[in-house]
């Protein structure tokens, strides 16, 4: 069970070269585009990478993860946000409490990406945000059986009943902003 969630170093997760990959800044540009939103999810948090950006937007950041390191890591780049114990399959909020829930590099990591999408259309008011790696073959980030097919996550969206599908092709990386 979990096998595909990432166990390696802390550090790792913020190197310089990372984190222009994932493009930060235009990323929560594009999940805050369009709305007015002042509680955000940040599902499998990780280090706190985007619970940081969104924090340093204004936003009251919640964290989950299901790893306590993980979670330690996040309270010091975030430390104005709230890190719960928990997985996107079973996040331990209340419904509709969040306007945005967003997962970076959480939905191949997931066991179940229906379970995980219906339980964060249960806790967003307004959007789920999916930050996902290509499904290419390349050097960095997780091997290929490891990525989802873009058809994959958005037929998982039909099957969860998100209203409006988006798929955003960045330089590197693959957002999709789902609609409740």
């Amino acid at each position: 069970m979990h096998e595909r969630r990432f166990h390696g170093e802390i550090e790792r997760l913020r190197t310089p070269q990372r984190l222009t990959l994932l493009e930060v800044d235009r990323v929560v540009d594009f999940c805050l585009e369009g709305i007015r939103a002042n509680d955000l999810l940040d599902a499998g948090t990780g280090s706190g990478i985007f619970a940081e950006a969104f924090s340093k937007r204004g936003m009251h950041v919640t964290g989950i993860d299901p790893n306590p390191e993980m979670l330690s890591a996040a309270k010091v780049f975030a430390p104005a946000g709230t890190f719960l114990h928990g997985t996107v399959e079973e996040i331990p909020l209340k419904d509709n409490s969040m306007d945005i829930v967003f997962l970076g590099h959480v939905l191949h990591e997931s066991d179940n990406i229906i379970k995980a999408l219906s339980e964060s259309k249960r806790v967003t008011k307004q959007k789920v945000c999916i930050l996902e790696w290509p499904y290419i073959e390349e050097e960095g980030g997780p091997p290929l059986e490891h990525r989802l097919k873009t058809e994959n996550i958005l037929a998982a969206a039909a099957t969860v009943g998100f209203s409006h599908v988006e798929t955003i092709q960045l330089h590197h990386m693959v957002l999709f902003r789902l609609t409740v």
